[in-house]
């Protein structure tokens, strides 16, 4: 099988003798490897490198690896992505499966059994795409997003709003989307970061408050008593609508 046809999977592992002995396994059965040894390399490596399947660890350093899995699916909800994870409560299954895993499996594994679940999702992922290939010409973009007399078509980063039609930018298109999917809830600025631009921990920043500040201005009708980008003191921003 040449380098070209070869499944490319994206292993993102900070123990590095787990990640040597599942990267050679991988290589064996013809698959092309990249190592990420924690999140922020992760997120790099698969904007870069563009994976077909991505093995991921929960417990990384700097970013975990669920915060790894909310940032890649703001952007891609078909990437086959498989939680390999020490973690084995109910509960981690669960959020993960909630956040967008395609399947999870605890540490120590089967290794016969990891390379049939890989063999599944490339399989699976493949025939998805021959068949949306197949029904080419039938839109399957979302509706637009509307909130007060505002509108957000993510299909093509158009937002229609009190200063007329905008273009927006990708990194506003991200946060949006982490906004709505969140919608009720407080995230925290350190959490904005984390997901929306791979930070870690720790990283202070006002490029937050200055995007928060740019919503408002576009979605507000009084960008000083918003009504949907809200500040909570302590907590952070929430974006909320009837």
């Amino acid at each position: 099988m040449d380098a070209v046809s070869r499944k490319r999977i994206l292993l993102i592992e900070d123990d590095a003798h787990i990640a040597e002995g599942i990267a050679l396994n991988l290589t064996l059965e013809e698959y092309e490897v990249k190592v990420a040894g924690n999140g922020i390399q992760g997120l790099a490596a698969w904007k870069q490198w563009c994976p077909h399947l991505i093995v991921l660890d929960l417990m990384l350093p700097g970013i975990d690896g669920m915060e790894v899995l909310k940032n890649i699916r703001l952007e891609d909800e078909r990437l086959p992505i498989l939680i390999l994870s020490a973690k084995g409560d109910p509960s981690d299954k669960i959020g993960g499966f909630v956040d967008g895993v395609d399947d999870y499996m605890t540490k120590p594994f089967n290794l016969e059994e990891f390379l049939l679940r890989i063999k599944r999702l490339l399989t699976r992922d493949q025939w998805q795409q021959e068949q949306g290939a197949s029904q080419a010409g039938h839109s399957t973009d979302q509706k637009p997003y509307r909130f007060g007399a505002n509108e957000i078509d993510f299909s093509t980063g158009m937002a229609k709003c009190r200063n007329g039609t905008i273009q927006l930018t990708e990194q506003e298109i991200k946060l949006l989307k982490l906004f709505i999917v969140n919608k009720g809830k407080p995230l925290s600025r350190s959490k904005l970061l984390e997901i929306g631009w791979g930070y870690s921990k720790g990283t202070s920043t006002r490029t937050v408050d200055n995007y928060i500040v740019r919503f408002r201005r576009y979605f507000e009708e009084d960008a000083k008593n918003p009504n949907y980008f809200k500040s909570r003191r302590s907590l952070g921003y929430i974006f909320d609508h009837a």
